[in-house]
């Protein structure tokens, strides 16, 4: 009896000696963890795979609807975590079993939409406004912003991303992680690196040179890192040089940490288990959370341990990692949430950086309408009913509403055609049912779950048109494209408008002109489409993009003048899609989820099994301003309702530490608004061939009245004019005089100033190198 006693009061004694976890004693928590616990800290939690201990309170306390989880350890205090995905806002289950409230969320614009602000200011707010509502929602990482580079104008994921440069996207990015995470909550920057295609996403090698890799597809990272620091970055599905970056030890540890000094967690993308790729690799190179998360990862990081294939200090590191993050989140805090967002002061917010980040592409004058000019429009195209306000997959959000061009055009005091709205609308409803009813059941994202869905365009009569004419002051055409995750843009149908459309154009164009009425294109797509073939046609063109769920309003602050248009593009429009020199190594049109089955012989197929990135540094304005290509829009480009001119511009070199450039921005027209000053550097020619010039610095200056000037001040740190030295691994800026060009657009420099700069380098490591590539040439060669 006294043994038991004994042993019953030690056990007692151990189980309140457990310590709980806190921002302070994370070493004894570690201390007190055993090799299970740690490997279950590392292995998503998403579908409480590992039971009540996986999950603080049970299911029900996680968000329905969530992308994933970090799991609990609840001996230890440590709860878990709940990860939604974004970016362009809080992605979960707008409805839930048992209750009628509902969990809608702000639909904000989607990444092209915002990037073309230029306003870091204000995308710091709508970041601001994610972050409040991902944790009045209960979540603590929101998976977003998306970084990947517009490579090509036919990825079906560009509307997630912000441009074609690396410095404008890094810019953003931080802007938008600093807004977020002001609020206590996480981001979880995405997809690291080079994610360029959907098409075969999860196995495609991305080949390319570490030049590029380094200038290109890592610099906007880079500098989000740096300038951000984000709670969590996620890796990527596709390869480098033939290495998964999920199990990529350069990516993940020599650069992401060793190089830029990076202190958060790294997750995987959602896939579990992967072929080809232990997870005791991925948690060797870097990578702290495996998600979405299976119980066999779980064993293969315990028993790669005890056969020593594993080292304990690499799942040390990564617990320890691990737990540094979750001591910061509402969860570990127990915030109270609220689950009821502020709709209409984060409608306000959606509605201004819409506004901001609409481009006007052309004005013959008609913009903006004057008060009571136009009191009636007659409104053609399927989108002008059905406006998208965002792209389809993980990146779409359940809003509670969507303006759309009838509305908009309304609350503006604007009447629509009722006869054209009831033909549209109909067709609507009619083409929803026959649009579900023909799905292929592979593809996941044609649905109204993951996103709102283009439906084909329908013929309108000249007849029509001409009935028409005579009760509207002006016609606007819309012009839609969906786009998103899982799938990549074919050239004829997606970014080529169709037959339906030119059609459209051309009939409205001729009978509204014949009666001296106006035509205003309104594009509706998330990425470029071509407009070469038919711009001439109508008085105007807006690029809305995917403006968020207020997109009518905005597009209506546009018409009417409330706002005057300061947005600029944040890629080049090229006039063909095969302009760009990248579509040549671009995947074809084939459907992602029949692909191994049409390539069962293992034939490596470019664009699916490998992309070669034969056009190196050479991507977007780099390409087609250095070749002097003729394109539709420059990069940078953006028409206003005002006219600015710009003056004085000066340069100076601080200790060779910084280079400031200031410049007056001057508003000569009639119109109040706002210009964006584009810094464009041309480095003197030295060891290192460059493009013609690139962008590295921009500001916006605040709403000008006429007549008002404002001095912008800029600066450009050297290191950022350096390019990447393959051979001695090392940023380097030849010494010499650069020239500093300041422009409303690549290809409309208004100033320039010149600065002598000495020689600068700095030493990175020797990563990603073609080593990897050539061993996978070789190999498919048949080892030659």
């Amino acid at each position: 009896m006294v043994l038991t006693a004994l042993a019953a009061t030690t056990c007692m004694m151990t189980m309140n000696a457990q310590p709980k976890l806190s921002a302070t004693n994370i070493d004894e928590v570690m201390k007190a963890m055993t090799l299970d616990e740690k490997a279950r800290l590392l292995v998503g939690g998403a579908n409480n795979f590992f039971g009540d201990q996986a999950v603080v309170g049970g299911e029900a306390d996680l968000v329905a609807g969530a992308a994933g989880t970090s799991p609990a350890i609840a001996r230890l205090g440590i709860p878990a975590t709940v990860l939604t995905d974004g970016p362009a806002g809080v992605r979960i289950d707008p409805t839930r079993k048992g209750t009628t409230q509902t969990y809608y969320a702000t639909g904000f614009p989607i990444g092209s939409c915002l990037a073309s602000t230029w306003n870091e200011e204000l995308v710091t707010k709508v970041g601001e406004a994610i972050g409040n509502e991902t944790k009045e929602y209960r979540c603590d990482v929101i998976l977003g912003p998306g970084m990947n580079l517009h490579r090509n104008p036919l990825c079906g994921r560009n509307f997630e991303y912000y441009s074609e440069d690396p410095f404008l996207t890094g810019k953003i990015a931080a802007a938008y992680i600093n807004g977020v995470q002001s609020q206590e909550v996480g981001v979880s920057a995405k997809h690291f690196a080079v994610n360029s295609q959907e098409t075969v996403r999860t196995s495609v090698d991305e080949r390319l040179s570490q030049r590029a890799a380094r200038e290109l597809y890592l610099r906007g990272f880079e500098i989000a890192v740096r300038e951000s620091n984000p709670w969590t970055i996620m890796a990527s599905y596709n390869k480098i040089n033939g290495e998964f970056s999920m199990g990529n030890h350069d990516l993940l540890t020599r650069i992401l940490r060793d190089d830029w000094g990076y202190k958060g967690i790294v997750m995987t993308d959602w896939i579990g288990i992967r072929q080809g790729l232990p997870t005791i690799a991925e948690v060797h190179a870097g990578n702290d959370l495996m998600e979405p998360g299976q119980p066999a990862q779980v064993k293969e990081i315990v028993d790669g341990v005890k056969n020593g294939k594993l080292s304990m200090e690499d799942v040390d590191r990564n617990v320890r990692r691990m737990l540094e993050y979750i001591v910061k989140t509402p969860s570990f805090r127990q915030y109270p949430a609220t689950n009821k967002p502020d709709f209409k002061a984060h409608g306000a917010i959606t509605r201004q950086s819409a506004c901001e980040g609409i481009v006007l592409l052309k004005n013959n004058g008609v913009l903006p309408w004057k008060p009571q000019a136009v009191k009636t429009v007659a409104l053609f195209g399927e989108n002008s009913y059905n406006f998208l306000s965002g792209g389809v997959g993980s990146g779409c959000v359940h809003t509670p509403y969507v303006v759309d061009l009838v509305e908009g055009l309304k609350n503006a005091g604007i009447g629509t055609s009722e006869k054209l709205t009831e033909i549209y609308r109909k067709y609507i409803d009619f083409a929803k049912v026959k649009f579900q009813a023909e799905r292929h059941p592979a593809k996941w994202f044609q649905t109204e779950a993951m996103g709102p869905q283009k439906y084909p365009e329908i013929s309108i009569s000249p007849l029509l048109i001409q009935k028409e004419v005579g009760g509207a002051d002006a016609a606007i055409i819309t012009i839609g494209r969906q786009a998103g995750e899982g799938i990549d843009r074919d050239i004829a149908t997606e970014f080529n408008i169709i037959a339906e459309e030119r059609a459209l154009i051309t009939d409205v164009c001729n009978v509204f002109h014949a009666a001296g009425k106006p035509v205003i294109v309104v594009i509706n797509s998330g990425s470029v489409i071509e407009t070469a073939s038919w711009s001439n046609y109508p008085d105007a063109i807006v690029c809305a993009w995917q403006p968020g769920m207020e997109g009518g309003n905005s597009v209506a602050d546009i018409l009417t003048g409330k706002v005057c248009p300061s947005g600029k593009l944040t890629m080049t429009w090229p006039v063909a899609a095969t302009d760009h020199p990248s579509t040549s190594n671009f995947p074809g049109q084939t459907d992602f989820f029949t692909f191994e089955q049409m390539v069962g012989d293992n034939r490596p197929i470019p664009g699916h099994s490998y992309t070669n990135h034969d056009e190196d540094i050479y991507v977007g304005y780099r390409y087609f301003d250095t070749f002097q290509k003729a394109v539709a829009y420059p990069f940078g480009f953006g028409l206003s309702y005002t006219t600015f001119a710009f003056s004085n511009a000066k340069v100076r070199n601080l200790k060779n530490e910084t280079i400031e450039v200031t410049v007056t921005v001057r508003n000569t027209g009639k119109v109040s608004g706002k210009e964006v000053a584009q810094v464009y550097v041309t480095a003197p020619k030295g060891s290192i061939e460059k493009p013609v010039h690139e962008l590295k610095a921009f500001a916006k200056t605040r709403e000008l009245k006429p007549g008002e000037q404002q001095v912008l001040t800029m600066q450009i740190p050297v290191r950022m004019l350096a390019s990447f030295d393959e051979q001695n691994s090392q940023w380097l800026a030849d010494g010499g005089q650069y020239d500093f060009h300041v422009g409303a657009s690549s290809r409309d420099i208004r100033c320039t100033a010149t600065v002598k700069v000495n020689e600068y380098t700095e030493k990175v490591s020797n990563a990603l190198t073609p080593k990897a590539r050539l061993n996978v040439l070789r190999a498919e060669a048949g080892g030659k």
